[in-house]
């Protein structure tokens, strides 16, 4: 008696990546917008604190992460912009700024922790309030908002990493008009099957409706 072997259907087949599209794109759009609103929002709190000496007293300081260091907001700004310009390059372009997009969640994550050992800006308000350019921070603290935006930065990379390993399945947008300006000339699309996903995704990175409508 022989044995039957099962054959997987073609649109089975070709529905796997497009799931796997599908959420990548959706993972890579949440983490690297939650990334970015994180580490600004985080550089915006108080990331260390201490005290100064100041005519025999203690003086309270604090300092914000913006204070510390500028670099986690200005990445999470770079971060940001790469995320949406994924989706108006292809091909090459794409990759190039999908690479940028992690390494700006990388150098996030690097400024952040580098932030928590930083004394300068303490530093410089002990400074100026003792009146001694040779003055410190005592009793130097920092709080985990530090941390915080590593995390963000984390979101970045795992955002951009995504989109170097699934970039190439997602949409692009489409432009209305060629380079010279002229308005671009195009063809009526042939109907797409809704049952077969791999069409909807063509004609979706083709920049065409796949509802017909």
């Amino acid at each position: 008696m022989g044995y039957v072997t099962a054959v997987p259907h073609p649109r089975s087949e070709a529905a796997g990546p497009a799931r796997a599209a599908r959420r990548s794109l959706a993972v890579a759009l949440t983490s690297g917008a939650l990334g970015a609103a994180v580490a600004l929002l985080s550089t915006r709190q108080r990331w260390s604190e201490g005290t100064a000496t100041v005519a025999g007293g203690a003086f309270p300081l604090t300092a914000r992460g913006s204070d510390v260091t500028g670099v986690p907001a200005a990445l999470a700004i770079v971060g940001l912009a790469a995320l949406v310009a994924v989706f108006a390059v292809r091909k090459a372009g794409r990759l190039l700024v999908s690479v940028l997009l992690a390494l700006s969640g990388a150098g996030t994550v690097a400024a952040a922790l580098l932030g928590v050992s930083d004394s300068s800006a303490l530093d410089e308000q002990a400074a100026k309030a003792a009146g001694d350019t040779s003055a410190t921070v005592d009793a130097l603290s920092h709080t985990a908002w530090p941390y915080v935006a590593a995390v963000g930065g984390a979101l970045l990379l795992l955002a951009g990493l995504l989109a170097i390993r699934y970039g190439r399945l997602w949409p692009a947008m489409s432009g209305r008009y060629e380079r010279n300006g002229a308005p671009r000339v195009r063809r009526r699309a042939a109907p797409v099957d809704p049952d077969r996903p791999e069409e909807i995704w063509k004609a979706l990175d083709r920049g065409e409706d796949p509802t017909g409508a």
